[in-house]
């Protein structure tokens, strides 16, 4: 992922920093914070600086997970000034993207954390960056929801319809053929309503998706549910209603805009004075 942002930013070179700044200069920077957030991605910048110079000194100040507030300093950067500048924009790419991410999650979390709910991502993801997006959300005090397609069953509205033209309506009989097919992969079954949760859960699925259900509905599932699997509810989740949500007695809450719609964070490099 690294190389390939690399790649991306320097071509065949960095015409600006070759033309104005001798090899010899040596420099120190400063990546500072200009707001309240939690970091991450520190481990992922650090990497990029000694990618393109593995003489360049990194030490981070405020490690992934770690809150800062307006001013404070992330990590130094010390060496060639030509590899500081070279490698400032991919770094800061990646740790203000992971830090937003992060950050958001945090407050998700700060809203639901008395009521024991666990706040979970999504595979709504920035292609390629999955695994570092997911990180960040576990630097926030959030959990990971399935990596892929590969590591955990879930059945939704477009498979129940397909299953239900081959004539078989039963959603515990789909959980049923998983398990036939994928023997240990867990299983969860999206439901829309109270009706198909009762159908769902005679089989038994390790997770139930809940999917744009109203409060007052996700409290009556709870109760039908009674333990028998564990119970996610995800569609249109916010900051202004997740407590709500919380409160129902739902297991988990699924909330794509973690990772889909987290607000950079506002980071900057400067040179100190040598």
């Amino acid at each position: 992922m690294i190389g390939l942002a690399l790649d991306e930013d320097i071509g065949r070179g960095d015409v600006t920093t070759n033309a104005l700044v001798r090899p010899s200069v040596f420099a120190r920077a400063v990546i500072i914070s200009r707001g309240d957030y939690v970091v991450s991605g520190t481990t992922v910048a650090g990497a990029v600086f000694r990618k393109v110079d593995p003489t360049l000194s990194v030490r981070v100040l405020a490690g992934d997970g770690r809150r800062i507030r307006p001013g404070g300093v992330v990590m130094t950067v010390s060496g060639a000034a030509r590899s500081i500048l070279t490698a400032e924009r991919t770094a800061l790419n990646f740790m203000q993207r992971m830090t937003g991410i992060a950050t958001l999650t945090a407050q998700f979390v700060a809203k639901t954390k008395k009521y024991g709910v666990a706040i979970l991502d999504t595979r709504k993801t920035t292609p390629g960056l999955r695994r570092l997006e997911k990180y960040a959300v576990l630097c926030g005090g959030g959990r990971n929801h399935r990596l892929g397609l590969y590591d955990m069953a879930l059945i939704k509205d477009n498979h129940r319809k397909l299953w239900a033209r081959s004539g078989m309506a039963d959603l515990g009989k789909a959980v049923k053929m998983v398990r036939l097919k994928y023997r240990g992969i867990p299983v969860e079954v999206e439901v829309e309503s109270l009706e198909e949760l009762r159908s769902a859960v005679r089989s038994r699925p390790e997770w139930i998706l809940l999917d744009n259900m109203k409060p007052v509905t996700v409290r009556k599932c709870v109760r039908a549910c009674a333990g028998r699997s564990r119970l996610e509810a995800s569609g249109g989740i916010t900051l202004a209603n997740v407590e709500r949500m919380a409160r129902t007695g739902i297991d988990a809450i699924s909330v794509g805009r973690l990772t889909h719609s987290a607000p950079a964070a506002d980071l900057s490099l400067e040179l100190e004075d040598t």
